[in-house]
């Protein structure tokens, strides 16, 4: 069997309030020795230091939507990599209310920067795909939360003689969304899904109000789209056994983990 070439490192998995032993949102994704960073909720600088992350070969930064608990990591990230001298390009993806933030960080706090940052506004509507590259295609699609926010998924491009020793390797991100149709239709063929559930069926009633979803949602969201492993966070700091989310999504959705902070998954 070929090594499977998708990696992915947790960096945080609380939702709006961080915990003494877990930060909000924030991904690393390596794909054949390319590293992206999704979402960057605070506290990402220093997880990538606990997990041995080079600032120095981040390729593209993709950012959900612009509520705290997602980019108040940002700029940590961005004045670390130049303080280590970075010169290669970066890219950031994210939604057009992400750019005047982005230029107030240029604007005030870049005096050091030697690369340049070259942002890219998503607007999917539907699965859009928006980079690709030798290795890997990622596409966008829209979430349904308070504001603009979009899901991304990474599709690994392979040769046919890849393929005849092993299937694509694909990873989805769901980001804060509440459950709608069309979701599943864009995540179908995705292999492993991340979706956050950040209410359990206890809490089940919050979950309209903010634009979320429980682990019912996350769970039937990958049956529907037929993938073949679960993972979800997110957690409402109003939950403190993580165990519950597990169990509640593998009611449904046999293959089902609740990711902690730390954790390390290869992706097939």
């Amino acid at each position: 069997r070929v090594a499977m070439s998708f990696t992915l490192q947790v960096l945080g998995t609380a939702s709006a309030m961080p915990s003494s032993d877990k930060n909000p949102s924030a991904q690393a994704l390596t794909v054949s020795g390319r590293l992206f960073l999704i979402d960057c909720g605070e506290g990402t600088q220093q997880r990538m230091r606990q997990m041995h992350l080079s600032f120095l070969k981040v390729e593209a930064i993709f950012i959900s939507h612009i509520h705290g608990d997602h980019i108040f990591g940002l700029f940590g990230v961005l004045s670390t990599m130049a303080m280590y001298n970075r010169l290669q390009d970066l890219h950031i993806f994210g939604p057009e209310a992400l750019r005047p933030i982005i230029r107030f960080y240029l604007s005030y706090f870049a005096d050091g920067n030697n690369y340049k940052i070259e942002f890219h506004e998503v607007n999917a509507r539907s699965l859009t795909p928006i980079w690709e590259s030798k290795n890997v295609k990622v596409s966008a699609f829209p979430l349904k939360h308070r504001i603009d926010c979009f899901g991304y998924r990474f599709d690994e491009v392979c040769t046919e003689r890849m393929l005849e020793k092993r299937p694509a390797a694909s990873y989805a991100y769901c980001s804060d969304t509440m459950p709608f149709p069309e979701l599943a239709l864009y995540l179908k063929g995705v292999r492993t899904i991340y979706h956050e559930a950040t209410y359990t069926k206890e809490l089940a009633d919050k979950a309209p109000k903010y634009f979320h979803s429980t682990t019912v949602d996350a769970a039937q969201c990958a049956l529907e789209a037929g993938a073949k492993m679960l993972l979800v966070g997110h957690y409402s700091s109003r939950v403190k056994d993580r165990e519950i989310f597990e169990l509640e999504c593998k009611e449904i959705f046999a293959n089902s983990r609740a990711v902690d902070d730390g954790d390390i998954i290869e992706i097939d």
